[in-house]
């Protein structure tokens, strides 16, 4: 919780404004029934013995009013206090909800992996929310309901201290069901907040792929896999709600329980006369103010149970140190001259995901300036994991090779150094809502000139030209309005329009036909040999040969390593497996 402390410290001085008027409200209010213990016990007995009539009515009269003003005052007091309590909590859950955002977003893929995209979303939604109803609760009632317990039972105290010593007897044990009960309440509810991940993880699962599962009639499968995570949602839920409700009866039965006995003792002592039947009415009242108190007391180590899980596993996301961020001991590595026939260069590079099995072995490579890397081999052979480690989104182990960029290593430098020169489009990328010119600029300073240019590259000027707004026309969430073709197209736009010095492109023309997959390259070519210094280097995963031919360098990937690397014409000849790739696609011949 020290974390939480951290963010409500900047506004310290609103929450004592706030929580000084709620102590007065609360003073107010716990000054009601004694006036009207007072007024039962002082002036309605004076006025019954001195028959004084218009004397009795004017003070009974004066006092009704201080309580009039005390009720509003109290209503006043805590309807203001509770505002600035709710704009506290709003601020600080904005300001949580912000850098976990933030720490999302700088996690490494390795790290995003472990916690998972579901767990991502849900800590910063359901879990930003607790906290937020926490942080507000415990302003509001965290302040009034101990004021009361602790006021009421000194006035009490003071009225009577035989009957509060009746009443404070049960306190013990309610106060044993509160700490026992949520004790057990967080290692519950963290466990159900698991629960949730998994619920909706299948969610997104079955969000974006419900073409899929309609085109399959697979509704019935995927239906069975929901109820398994719901019904696990629900047991667990059910396990740490059902844990919680024993508090409430629990404490109901034991204030019941010393009400009667209140009102047993007060019988018998107001029958003795040692006791006055105002002072009974006075201890019934607050009697039931200690109840509420209670009762809030509960709720609120009830939400302070549920807000404490969800901070702390906020806490483990912001608390995760970014991989991204340069953690390679620089001492020992050497950087290079920068030569231009060894721009991009992987030396010996083994690397594993989950460290058991090598996802690509001994990798080796130099691409020069301006060049172009063609990348080939089945599902699985380690083509996108190349580029994963190249543009550092996993990080290569210290001895197990090294990965160059004009002569220095990738590990020494910061991830926005690293990343400011690539421009990359995935097979599977994303657009999102707004319009075509927005992503391809995709929040850079870009003007629209280059935005034309880059689409004119991609080949996907034309089909836009052609709708109604052009580059205004509005997109839907994924792009789902365009073919696969076209949001290929916009794709590859977007990572031309930066003018990047590495241009990466994993598999994104696969959904483009070979007429205009050859007039992209084409166009590429042309731009390349258009420009004098012809500083764009470009990566491209292909499975079609057609796309790769004219590369300076091509791999052919089987396993994780390298079986084959050359020009075209060379692995032909030396390569029977890409010679095999050639010959099954076009038969040899290689279309234009």
């Amino acid at each position: 919780m020290k974390r939480l402390f951290a963010y409500l410290r900047p506004f310290m001085g609103r929450m004592s404004v706030g929580l000084a008027i709620k102590i007065a409200g609360t003073l107010v209010e716990l000054a009601l029934p004694y006036i009207l213990g007072m007024i039962l016990n002082e002036i309605i007995k004076d006025y019954a013995l001195s028959r004084d009539t218009e004397g009795g009515v004017r003070s009974i009269l004066i006092w009704g009013g201080v309580m009039a003003v005390c009720a509003v005052a109290a209503l006043v007091f805590n309807i203001v206090a509770n505002r600035m309590a709710a704009y506290v909590a709003k601020d600080v859950a904005t300001a949580i909800r912000h850098d976990l955002f933030d720490a999302t977003m700088r996690l490494s893929c390795a790290q995003a992996d472990g916690f998972t995209v579901p767990s991502l979303e849900s800590r910063l939604t359901s879990d930003t929310y607790n906290v937020h109803h926490m942080v507000g609760m415990m302003q509001r009632l965290g302040v009034r309901a101990p004021i009361l317990l602790v006021g009421g039972l000194i006035i009490t105290l003071a009225l009577d201290p035989v009957l509060t010593l009746v009443m404070f007897s049960v306190m013990p044990l309610i106060v044993l069901t509160v700490y026992i009960v949520s004790k057990r309440g967080v290692p519950l509810y963290s466990r159900s907040q698991q629960s949730g991940d998994a619920m909706v993880r299948v969610v997104r699962e079955d969000a974006q792929g419900i073409r899929v599962i309609k085109a399959l009639s697979r509704k019935d499968y995927e239906q069975s896999r929901f109820e398994v995570v719901n019904r696990d949602l629900m047991k667990d839920s059910l396990s740490a709600a059902a844990n919680m409700s024993v508090s409430n009866p629990l404490i109901n039965l034991f204030l019941n329980v010393g009400l009667v006995a209140v009102m047993a003792v007060g019988a018998i002592r107001v029958n003795a006369g040692t006791c006055h039947p105002g002072t009974i009415i006075s201890f019934i009242q607050y009697f039931t103010i200690l109840s509420n108190a209670l009762l809030s007391i509960t709720r609120i180590f009830m939400m302070f149970t549920k807000g404490t899980a969800s901070m702390n596993r906020i806490c483990e996301v912001l608390d995760a140190r970014g991989q991204d961020v340069s953690e390679a001991a620089t001492e020992g590595v050497m950087a290079l001259p920068e030569h231009a026939d060894r721009y991009v260069s992987f030396e010996n590079v083994t690397f594993s995901y989950r460290g058991k099995t090598d996802n690509t072995r001994a990798v080796s490579f130099n691409l020069p300036k301006g060049g172009t890397l063609g990348i080939i081999g089945a599902t699985g052979s380690g083509k996108t994991t190349l580029l994963s480690l190249l543009m550092r989104f996993y990080q290569v182990p210290v001895g197990s090779g090294t990965i160059r960029i004009g002569g220095r290593d990738i590990r020494t430098m910061t991830p926005a150094e690293l990343r400011s020169r690539f421009g990359i489009a995935m097979q599977n990328d994303f657009l999102y809502a707004g319009t075509i010119e927005d992503n391809i600029r995709f929040g850079r300073e870009i003007s629209h000139e280059q935005v034309v240019h880059a689409a004119t590259m991609a080949q996907a000027h034309e089909f836009i030209s052609k709708l109604a707004d052009g580059y205004g026309h509005k997109l839907t969430v994924k792009g789902t309005n365009l073919s696969g073709g076209q949001k290929q197209r916009l794709l590859i736009s977007r990572a031309l329009a930066g003018s990047p010095d590495i241009l990466v492109l994993d598999d994104a023309s696969s959904a483009l036909d070979y007429k205009t997959d050859a007039a992209l390259r084409k166009a590429l070519r042309e731009d390349a040999e258009a420009r004098a210094d012809r500083t764009t280097t470009t990566v491209i995963v292909a499975q079609r040969v057609s796309s790769i031919k004219h590369a300076d360098l091509i791999l052919v990937m089987d396993k994780g390593a390298v079986i084959g690397c050359g020009t075209h014409d060379e692995l032909v000849e030396s390569c029977p497996i890409y010679n095999e790739i050639a010959e099954s696609q076009m038969g040899g011949a290689i279309l234009e």
